[in-house]
């Protein structure tokens, strides 16, 4: 059996935005063009992490991305690759001719800022050069701008602290979400009428603005379900400052506890509050779940 041939998008892809999505698409008509396997190559761990000693607040974790990449372009075949001391100290031809051997690439696909290898001396011209050299295919894909800005995984991390989930759900493409396994929490919204799952953010991924959020929560086979989600700390019941997700899926009864579940972002409705009793707490959860339904009922029409 001749071994499959690969047309493979590079990258970091944090958050799978808007300008992913033309490498993403690109890479799909190459290896139809090629008769070929359309994949994604990128790294577990952002690279300035291990370069510059500094975290960086990653939108969605690396099993977040590789979702997003296989759900919403249907490229199955992703490959992460553990960024490391060895990886950052490997000159950029040798990382080209390693790939090259290991996954039988036929074109590759970059961005206009893409940089690799020792010290990011591998340059887009550079991996022209290469490839031409190589007998391999080659795109580089210019900026892509939405409202005279260029679409960037900073300028949507700034969107997301803000709360601001619909501008960041444009300038992704799609919305921002968590995937977890939902967790046993406090089981309080059970005792006050208004049962919620829990879950968390993954270590180094963002937190968005705390507060309560209109969501959609998907289960396992994609049937979905209104919500409201808090993101915080819950001032009127929390004890040990860990930030939760917790959700109040509309119109659901059933036990989700240990299955996973995906929440989807679409508008903040308010910021975190502590209130005075837990009546008042599950007034306003309901009055949230209006909201909610409100905002999405408004959306629909």
């Amino acid at each position: 059996m001749a071994e499959i041939k690969r047309a493979i998008a590079l990258g970091f892809f944090d958050g799978v935005h808007l300008g992913h999505a033309a490498l993403l698409n690109c890479a799909k008509e190459r290896a139809r063009q090629e008769g070929a396997v359309p994949s994604v190559m990128s790294f577990d761990v952002h690279p300035d992490t291990v370069v510059f000693g500094k975290e960086v607040p990653l939108i969605n974790s690396a099993i977040g991305r590789e979702d997003i990449v296989r759900r919403e372009f249907g490229i199955d075949n992703v490959v992460l690759l553990h960024f490391n001391q060895r990886l950052m100290r490997m000159p950029w031809q040798e990382f080209l001719d390693t790939i090259l051997a290991e996954l039988n690439i036929c074109w590759i696909v970059v961005g206009h800022d893409f940089s690799f290898g020792y010290r990011g001396e591998g340059t887009p011209e550079k991996l022209s050069v290469y490839c031409a050299e190589h007998g391999i295919g080659c795109d580089v894909i210019p900026a892509v701008t939405l409202d005279g800005k260029i679409v960037s995984s900073t300028y949507i991390r700034e969107l997301i602290l803000a709360g601001d989930m619909e501008q960041a759900n444009r300038f992704l493409g799609h919305p921002h979400m968590l995937a977890d396994t939902v967790h046993s929490g406090y089981h309080l919204g059970t005792k006050l009428g208004t049962p919620t799952i829990n879950m968390y953010f993954p270590d180094g991924v963002l937190v968005p603005r705390y507060g309560v959020y209109a969501t959609k929560v998907y289960l396992e086979g994609g049937v979905s379900y209104i919500a409201v989600t808090n993101v915080g700390v819950r001032p009127t019941v929390g004890t040990d400052n860990r930030v939760s997700v917790e959700s109040h899926l509309l119109n659901y009864s059933g036990n989700l506890y240990g299955r996973q579940v995906r929440v989807e972002f679409f508008h903040f409705l308010r910021g975190e509050v502590r209130f005075g009793s837990m009546e008042a707490l599950a007034a306003q959860i309901r009055l949230d779940a209006e909201a909610a339904q409100a905002y999405f009922d408004a959306q629909s029409k």
